[in-house]
């Protein structure tokens, strides 16, 4: 596939548009495709003389690069067309190669045309077009009436493919290149399906969505210029990053007040949140609910995607005081809109830690008070293990304790002392989850890494101490619990064992929820 990108940017490569292209590009499998980057190519006004058409049939009188160009333009099999959009319209310099095209065409009238047109001096029936361009706007709609026009009257109404995006300043922006960077996904599939024949109407759909509602973009677009509407001072920097920062804030019912002090700069700024959005205040300042004291450098590089956040704190390099709360929900809270294209919100199968234990309960318990009873529960329970995999996701130690919970529960139907198979069962859960503590992945973080942003939490250092800690006190428990039994065994608490043996796990998951919260805030409260 001979694939022609026509790149009218002024900024050449390093246009927002072009980064949508090659994302286009990488969809449809196109990597090979040859580009006219139009801003540094000797491409002459057209002069009107029509000498392409009587003189000097198909070839120009001027020469420069476009009679190179042509050629490429009429081999071409698919033309991408990239431009911002100008004054609503197309680039200058771009305007000057089509209007260049010229000698593409017979100065014989086209019959059936009802407003008029010119033959094709070529066939070139078999290309296919696609119009690529961002512009400043928060929307493409009603922004681009100039250049449909032109681009329907080139190739008719619905012959081409589109994609127009408002906001393409935003591409630029390395602290919003987790929306900018579903967005270009979107694109991809787009070039993956123009490829195998036609943009469907669903990923239309996503493209014509905005990066974001039109006042949190005009907000952050008018404080990146860096000057002040009136005669005011204008922003400094850290003013004009805190103020982009809070025009992101999505309302969750909650009102907050998140304070930052910039302590490499000795600046501190607040943002109040509210059901309204993020204001920033720079005087007057309230009791604050989340502070964050931080150097702006490092804030900005965790922003732009440069560091990561969670290895940050860890690292100590920069500390929370007051609710570190607003910290565990910072993705839903300052994250942009979610995109429908993304797999963000979709429902996914999540692992159960019931699933993991009620087997393990059952020998603990039920086999105590009867072997027999209690080895056909073992093996009712773990044959029912594979489907309920079928609606939660299965970790691989559940599948390590339905083969240990089996072969215990044979051995009580085998007629093995209970008070040999119970302790078993304790000593082989604990060394199940002192073994867990030391794996890549302790044992709890997978079934806790759902409420901290799914698996990217397995990438948080201190969301995996907090859970090897975690993993470890559950181990203690499995090991100390028959010994304890040991000991109440021959008095009046004997009869409790059994009940007190099913809380313990009960009491370790209410302290496994709360220690996931309170151990990651006190090594916040720590910091620089």
């Amino acid at each position: 596939m001979n694939t022609l990108v026509i790149n009218g940017s002024p900024k050449g490569g390093r246009s927002n548009t072009m980064k949508l292209v090659r994302a286009f590009l990488d969809g449809a499998g196109w990597n090979d495709a040859g580009t006219i980057d139009v801003a540094g190519a000797k491409i002459e006004s057209c002069l009107g003389c029509f000498s392409c058409w009587n003189k000097t049939p198909g070839i120009c009188v001027i020469r420069d690069e476009m009679s190179e160009f042509t050629l490429k333009l009429i081999a071409a099999d698919v033309i991408v067309w990239a431009f911002p959009l100008y004054y609503f319209s197309v680039p200058g310099k771009l305007k000057n190669l089509i209007d260049r095209q010229l000698p593409l065409n017979l100065p014989f009238m086209a019959e059936g045309n009802e407003s008029g047109g010119h033959l094709s001096r070529y066939d070139l029936s078999r290309q296919r077009h696609v119009v690529i361009s961002t512009c400043g706007f928060w929307t493409a709609k009603g922004n681009y009436d100039a250049v449909t026009a032109m681009f329907d009257r080139y190739y008719g109404r619905g012959e081409y493919a589109r994609i127009f995006c408002g906001q393409g300043e935003l591409f630029r922006v390395p602290e919003l290149k987790r929306r900018t960077g579903a967005y270009l996904e979107t694109v991809r599939r787009a070039g993956a399906e123009f490829a195998a024949g036609g943009i469907s109407a669903d990923i239309q759909s996503e493209l014509s969505e905005p990066l974001y509602p039109r006042d949190v973009f005009e907000k952050m677009a008018d404080v990146s210029w860096g000057i002040a509407k009136s005669d005011e001072n204008p922003p400094d920097e850290s003013l004009s990053f805190t103020t982009q920062m809070a025009a992101l804030y999505r309302p969750d019912g909650t009102d907050r007040v998140l304070e930052f002090y910039y302590t490499d700069i000795n600046k501190a700024y607040q943002i109040l949140l509210t059901a309204q959005g993020g204001e920033v205040i720079t005087d007057n300042f309230r009791g604050y609910t989340t502070k964050i004291e931080t150097p702006l450098s490092v804030w900005r590089s965790i922003a732009r995607g440069e560091i990561s956040g969670p290895d940050a704190l860890f690292r100590r390099q920069y500390r929370v005081l007051g609710d570190f709360n607003l910290m565990l929900r910072w993705d839903a809270l300052f994250g942009g809109p979610v995109h429908r294209g993304s797999t963000a919100g979709k429902r996914r199968r999540k692992p159960n830690m019931a699933i993991l234990l009620v087997p393990w309960m059952i020998i603990w318990t039920v086999v105590a008070i009867h072997a027999t009873i209690g080895g056909v529960a073992g093996i009712v329970a773990v044959a029912s293990v594979p489907l309920l995999w079928l609606a939660f996701k299965p970790v691989i130690f559940e599948r390590i304790s339905v083969a240990a919970v089996a072969g215990l529960s044979l051995a009580a139907l085998l007629g093995a002392d209970a008070r040999v198979v119970v302790p078993a069962g304790y000593g082989i859960s604990g060394l199940m989850w002192l073994a867990g503590a030391f794996t890549k992945t302790p044992l709890t973080a997978y079934y806790s890494a759902a409420a901290y942003g799914g698996e990217e939490a397995f990438a948080n250092p201190l969301f995996m101490r907090t859970n090897r800690i975690l993993t470890a006190a559950w181990a203690v428990l499995f090991f100390v619990t028959p010994i304890w039994m040991r000991f109440l065994t021959g008095t009046r608490a004997a009869v409790y064992t059994g009940i007190i043996s099913v809380a313990c796990p009960v009491f370790m998951g209410a302290f496994t929820a709360w220690f996931q919260k309170w151990y990651p805030a006190r090594w916040a409260r720590v910091g620089l």
